[in-house]
């Protein structure tokens, strides 16, 4: 489990990492350019990666069988670069990130209500509505000072 939680929280430093060079890279070359150079970038160092480690069990991958929903995965993966890589700049990667996980935060507690069937996720739905509101208001208060 240690190394799991190592894995995580590197994984957040890349993330973070990544986000903020995007975001230099878009006010450079706009959003969407700067997520086509990330999502080619990323499809070769992953082709990489799988042509060393993956190659056989890839030829045995039954790719018709892959629900259509899943293929929107890499829509959704295109629109967070592009989407971060905007904002990123204009709001800082402090405001911008916890922005990030509140949305993260209220999606998961709405995936887990609808797929169990709407069980007393209420508290928690709840939890993460006040956690975003004041991250929005400290937002708006420090662009407020600002001026």
């Amino acid at each position: 489990m240690d190394i799991l939680i190592f894995i995580a929280l590197l994984n957040g430093m890349v993330i973070s990492s990544a986000r903020v060079i995007n975001g230099q890279l878009s006010t450079a070359i706009g959003a969407f350019r700067t997520s086509l150079w990330n999502h080619t970038v990323g499809f070769f160092f992953l082709t990489l990666i799988v042509a060393v480690f993956y190659w056989q069990q890839l030829s045995q991958f039954d790719w018709l069988h892959i629900p259509t929903y899943a293929w929107f995965g890499g829509a959704c993966g295109a629109f967070f670069v592009a989407t971060s890589s905007y904002v990123f700049p204009r709001m800082g990667a402090l405001n911008t990130s916890v922005l990030i996980i509140g949305g993260q935060m209220f999606s998961a507690v709405m995936f887990d209500l609808l797929s169990q069937g709407g069980r007393s996720h209420l508290i928690q739905l709840l939890g993460v509505a006040l956690i975003t509101i004041g991250i929005i208001i400290s937002t708006f208060e420090k662009h407020y000072n600002d001026k």
